[in-house]
């Protein structure tokens, strides 16, 4: 049975990284520990359902609720066979999302099964009943080690992440034509939703900025990869000196830069601290890094890649629910942000 909060050891995990995984899956989410019983009852139901339905899950047994999102999935730990693992179910899978998923993960395992970058190790789906069973990686989320640690150390982290996407993307980089109306058009849609005026005028000016940019954009090829898709740092886990990737079932074929503008917004919108100043309302430092693992030419560093840190900035909308503090780094990033863009010259 689940426990009430996932601010505890989950059953069948022994070590102490284990809970600390647990605390920090809901707060990488931005919202509370889910403690809802009747969540936990239904999803502990669609599990034991499941169970009845596939033999191979017969030992499965379940530790705590990571994640719920109501009438779509459900994240948990557990057991199978006597590994620890994480169980994933979608419960309305209708568009083969789990099969598209469960066969990315079978295709970058075979590059990111040894060293120091990995992912997570496949080891069983029924796509039809949309379960997907991973292996449970102990660690701690990159950015909750940030927390841990002095500013100056974060830094060589920022080179390893970088490295780490060059890896997995490496054997399906190519060009294509550039499409950043695209982009546009999902950024604008985004900022619709900003329930903060005095962030949205911020907003306004930044699409004027990406529309600007994309006049330089629209004439040029630009580098695209199956890339992780939702790479931020609390997807990748941090163990020593080995880094794995977790949730890469998304990925597709995308630029390159978004998800290195992924990884560093998400640390610009909450002002996380490095050694150095800031480009574009994030690390000068991780720009560098990723500009040096990708081996990024002149008009990707200093067009495309500002062009998708606005979109991500963009993309990711603040909620009401969320403590003035964030409000204000996210305004403070706003402000660092803007004047950069302005001063690109196309």
């Amino acid at each position: 049975m689940f426990a009430r909060s996932i601010d505890v050891a989950c059953t069948g995990f022994n070590s102490v990284d284990a809970a600390r995984h647990l605390r920090f899956s809901a707060a990488m989410q931005d919202t509370p520990p889910l403690s809802d019983l009747d969540a936990m009852q239904y999803v502990t139901s669609s599990f034991y359902k499941l169970k009845e339905a596939d033999h191979a899950m017969a030992s499965a047994e379940l530790g705590d609720l990571i994640r719920h999102v109501p009438g779509k999935r459900a994240i948990m730990t557990g057991v199978m066979n006597g590994r620890n693992v994480i169980f994933r179910l979608d419960f309305n899978d209708q568009d083969g999302t789990s099969n598209r998923e469960w066969e990315e993960m079978l295709r970058l395992w075979p590059y990111m099964a040894e060293g120091d970058f990995r992912t997570a190790e496949p080891i069983y789906a029924n796509p039809d009943l949309g379960l997907i069973v991973q292996e449970y990686v102990a660690g701690t989320p990159m950015l909750q080690h940030f927390w841990s640690i002095d500013t100056a150390a974060r830094a060589p982290y920022l080179g390893t992440a970088a490295a780490w996407l060059r890896k997995a993307t490496a054997m399906t980089e190519g060009w294509r034509l550039s499409n950043p109306a695209g982009w546009i058009k999902r950024a604008a849609k985004a900022s619709s939703q900003q329930p903060f005026p005095h962030l949205r005028a911020y907003e306004v000016d930044i699409l004027d900025q990406m529309n600007r940019l994309s006049h330089a954009i629209e004439p040029e090829n630009w580098r695209v990869g199956i890339t992780h898709g939702d790479f931020h740092p609390n997807n990748l886990i941090v163990n020593g000196t080995r880094l794995t990737g977790i949730d890469t079932g998304g990925s597709r074929t995308m630029p390159l830069c978004k998800d290195m503008a992924r990884f560093l917004m998400h640390m610009g919108r909450r002002r996380v601290e490095f050694p150095g100043s800031l480009s574009y309302g994030v690390s000068q430092i991780g720009l560098d890094a990723f500009a040096a693992a990708f081996e990024l030419q002149k008009h990707e560093r200093d067009v495309v890649l500002p062009f998708f840190l606005a979109f991500e900035a963009l993309i990711r909308v603040e909620n009401t629910g969320l403590s003035a503090s964030r409000i204000k780094r996210a305004e403070k990033m706003y402000r660092d942000l803007l004047p950069d863009l302005a001063a690109i010259k196309i």
